[in-house]
């Protein structure tokens, strides 16, 4: 057995089973490939695992988007991962590099809450330029052109909830070229 994560795998052999946060186990299985991310669960006889193209057309012919939308996205100034969604809501933790910041931006359909986890920001929201750290939050209605910045050398831990009527990512006007690194 090839074992990667939290597994106990019992009267189990020839298996690859892997597992990024859940526990897995196994009793009496041979020969199988297990592979368990946060979104997805694979096992596959290892002799049938090259056939793991036919998911993704299973996938693409259902229209769903699995195979195309990641729970961590990475982005030049760090990074995001979804939490939750609901109607009308979306919860993201967000890490921001050192030194990077957002584009000047706004949304027409979402308004957002950042809670700073650790680290410090430095926000633009309107007019209005301020800090805010660890246990501070801070509220951008709809319509608000806004920037955070991480201006400490550490990374920047924060909870966005989002809420409105559409939340996609494509409902963003940037107001500046790019998103990344202070000069």
């Amino acid at each position: 057995n090839v074992l990667h994560g939290d597994i106990f795998a019992y009267n189990s052999k020839d298996n690859y089973i892997y597992s990024e946060k859940s526990f897995i186990s196994t009793i009496g299985v041979n020969n199988l490939v297990i592979v368990q991310t946060a979104d997805a669960l694979l096992v596959s006889d290892k002799d049938s695992v090259q056939d793991v193209k036919k998911v993704v057309d299973y996938l693409k012919a259902n229209n769903r988007n699995e195979h195309k939308k990641h729970l961590e996205v990475f982005r030049p100034w760090g990074k995001f991962s979804v939490i939750h969604s609901g109607d009308n809501y979306l919860v993201k933790r967000i890490t921001v590099k050192p030194g990077a910041k957002f584009a000047a931006q706004m949304h027409l359909h979402r308004a957002e809450h950042w809670i700073v986890v650790s680290g410090t920001a430095c926000i633009t929201k309107g007019e209005e330029i301020f800090t805010i750290s660890e246990n501070e939050s801070t509220f951008i209605p709809a319509n608000t052109v806004h920037t955070l910045k991480n201006p400490a050398t550490i990374p920047l831990e924060l909870i966005e909830i989002q809420s409105g009527t559409y939340l996609a990512e494509d409902d963003i006007i940037r107001l500046e070229k790019h998103s990344g690194y202070l000069e």
